[in-house]
């Protein structure tokens, strides 16, 4: 207790924890009862977006500490004062004593968020705020131990425990009868280090009074344990058990091998019950997509076989199994475009599935246990086009969705030949993945990979692949653009027979001549960014940007001249009234920008003004004589019947606040990238001269 006091009412090792208030306190006349509370303030470590939108720097919360020396026992709560409208966060620690050893400490912690709102950002606080609370039990003991450390420095190693006044004494004797102590049971000491709470030591021991099994299950064989599972300590040991047990007893299905069991308790630090959560949330997901059998009954489209530049390659020095992904060479956007996120994502999880087998085949060869494989990823190649934003936010679903289900497989993440444009692909991506995954990454630039601590550490020098300067021939294909002839529509993709994810990104649209698709966008704060990606799918068309005070009227659906037009290959919708002016009614803010069939194009602008913006899709028709100009209603009525007017596009529109962009592209600006340099590594032809920033 005393080391703990010390941590008030300030902690150097504790960098959040800014300062503390005592708010009241009260002391029992017989020093019994000490009951403190505090208001403390703490500088989160949050974005500073979030904290100039909340209006905030610190954050507050309340502690209630309540000392009993009588019981032997100290009560933590803990809750937070801002905020409290929006989020309620309560926390609870105990220490009480052991009730077999009364010379060892039991400690116990929980806590629960609610987030009720948060100005939209609910999932970025929820990160936060776990992050922040698994980053604070970890140091609790590392705190605990600097101050005892400190008081034995002191001179201070024994402190005296509470003894009641000599009028409480014989009342305090009989009311509180002495429990008889029980044999002292030997708890490793690499239970605590790895996040037990003594609770669940005891729940693991059995009482010598209780009746045991007697089964071989209660105790796993040491030689089956070395062979298969590793080095475990008992308390480990029994939590695999006690798991596995449970799991018997209760699931209906299929029941994990204990290799795979263990590593969901080695993502949750040994804690059983939150192990059996995120484990159960997994068999149920296995069982409704059908994943046991992904190996047997789905066969990768051919397109995945021929462009995914990645494969399986021979084994590191450790036994694991060895994957390489060429990513700078692949054509991440087309990949999506052609097959869709659910193929893509049914392919991440087949090369996991193959990824277990090939651990336990390792297992057998080597004669010891490899429960994970080692991922080498060469990013030599990567370029702008691999920041396309949906296909970002694919990799994000896929990251999810594999930590959710995958934990603990990967043993080292090799990095090479990271690109000057590899750390914006690193902020996106990084908050998705786990504190634990991440600290198996290695990241090399450029050919450090080829120096001391480089790729030799790791792998033997007779299975470097080829393209990375070694002797092995390596069977990983070796990507390249996939060809826009597969791409495949909205609409294809939607009618997918088994859906991992429901959300469709694109929206389909055809451009009739003289009836142009349009798309409105409005901007209440100035100095937002709006985000578009497209491809050109049938035609030539002319894409523009304009700008207007006051908003259009919404478009009727009874006639043509109202402006809106429905096909069978996508919607047509006109904003831009008849009577409307260019430069009275509404502006154009953009020049100009002709696509040429096939071509794909993403770009972004900055607003200057708040109002109603329009992105405008217009059919390109080759210069002709005046003379021969249709007029308008003629021109429309022409494209209904003739199938050479018509085009037809895919698209994806996005607004981001102008703070969260530029804060992650600072060094990516551009004075004079137009539509974006992304349409440059994408087609040739794009050209333009406006004042835009590359979008994401």
């Amino acid at each position: 207790l005393q080391a703990y006091e010390r941590r008030f009412p300030t902690c150097p090792l504790i960098p959040m924890f800014v300062a503390s208030d005592t708010v009241s306190e009260y002391r029992s006349e017989d020093e019994a009862i000490h009951v403190i509370e505090r208001r403390c303030k703490l500088d989160i470590d949050a974005p500073r977006l979030l904290k100039k939108i909340a209006g905030v720097d610190y954050v507050y919360f309340v502690q209630k500490n309540s000392l009993n020396r009588r019981e032997r026992t100290l009560h933590i709560e803990a809750y937070n004062e801002t905020f409290s409208n929006r989020v309620i966060i309560n926390e609870h620690c105990s220490y009480t004593v052991h009730p077999d050893n009364e010379d060892w400490t039991c400690f116990e912690q929980s806590a629960s968020l609610d987030i009720k709102s948060f100005f939209g950002f609910e999932s970025t606080v929820e990160k936060i705020a776990m992050k922040q609370y698994t980053s604070n039990i970890k140091k609790g003991k590392e705190i605990i131990e600097y101050y005892l450390k400190q008081l034995e420095e002191e001179g201070i190693t024994f402190v005296p425990r509470w003894t009641p006044p000599v009028a409480c004494k014989s009342e305090s004797s009989t009311s509180h009868p002495r429990r008889p102590v029980s044999p002292a049971i030997n708890i490793p000491e690499s239970a605590t280090k790895e996040g037990l709470s003594n609770k669940e030591i005891l729940n693991s021991s059995s009482s010598p009074s209780e009746p045991t099994a007697g089964t071989p299950d209660d105790k796993l064989d040491a030689d089956y344990i070395k062979r298969y599972l590793g080095d475990l300590t008992p308390m480990q040991e029994s939590c695999l058990i006690r798991l596995r047990q449970w799991l018997q007893e209760t699931h209906k299905g299929k029941i994990p091998k204990d290799e795979h069991i263990l590593r969901f308790l080695r993502a949750r630090d040994f804690n059983i019950d939150k192990a059996r959560e995120i484990l159960c949330q997994s068999l149920t997901w296995r069982k409704q997509h059908q994943v046991d059998y992904i190996l047997d009954t789905w066969n990768p489209p051919q397109v995945l076989q021929d462009y995914y530049a990645g494969g399986w390659h021979h084994h590191d020095k450790d036994g694991r199994p060895l994957y390489v992904l060429r990513l700078g060479q692949m054509d991440t956007k087309g990949l999506v475009r052609a097959l869709g996120e659910e193929a893509l994502l049914r392919y991440v999880l087949s090369i996991n599935e193959e990824g277990l087998r090939r651990c336990e085949e390792n297992t057998k060869v080597f004669g010891r246990p490899i429960s994970s494989w080692t991922c080498l990823v060469d990013l030599e190649g990567l370029n702008m086009r691999h920041l396309w934003r949906p296909g970002v936010k694919a990799l994000l679903r896929i990251i999810e969705v594999v930590e959710a289900n995958y934990p603990e497989t990967l043993g080292r993440l090799l990095i090479l030949r990271a690109p000057r444009v590899f750390p914006v692909l690193w902020t996106l991506v990084s908050p998705f993945i786990d504190d634990n995954t991440r600290k198996k990454f290695l990241i090399y630039a450029g050919n450090d990979y080829q120096g001391p601590g480089g790729l030799l550490d790791y792998i033997d020098k007779e299975i470097i692949p080829d393209f990375l300067g070694g002797e092995c021939m390596c069977e990983v294909p070796e990507g390249g653009l996939v060809p826009k002839s597969l791409y495949r529509t909205a609409e294809e993709l939607e009618n997918e027979d088994i859906k991992l994810w429901t959300e469709t990104i694109y929206q389909s649209a055809s451009v009739f001549k003289g009836a142009p698709h349009e798309v409105l966008i409005q901007i209440v704060d100035a100095s937002s960014v709006i985000t578009w990606d497209f491809d050109v799918c049938k035609g030539d068309i002319v894409f523009n940007i304009f700008h207007s005070k006051r908003a259009p009227q919404p478009p009727k659906k009874d006639s043509l001249g109202a402006h809106s037009i429905t096909s069978p290959g996508g919607n047509n919708v006109q904003l831009i009234d008849k009577v409307w002016q260019l430069g009275r009614d509404y502006s154009m803010v953009e020049s100009p920008l002709i696509c040429k069939e096939g071509e794909s194009v993403q770009g972004s602008h900055v607003t200057r003004w708040p109002g109603f913006y329009i992105l405008q899709w217009k059919f390109h028709s080759m210069p002709a004589c005046a003379t021969t100009n249709l007029p308008r209603v003629d021109d429309v009525l022409a494209s209904l019947q003739v199938s050479s007017h018509k085009c037809k596009v895919m698209y994806y529109t996005e607004v981001i606040g102008s703070e969260d962009f530029r804060g992650s592209m600072t060094s990516l600006e551009s004075s004079h990238s137009g539509f974006s340099q992304l349409s440059a590594a994408t087609t040739s032809s794009s050209q333009s001269h406006s004042s835009s920033m590359i979008s994401r």
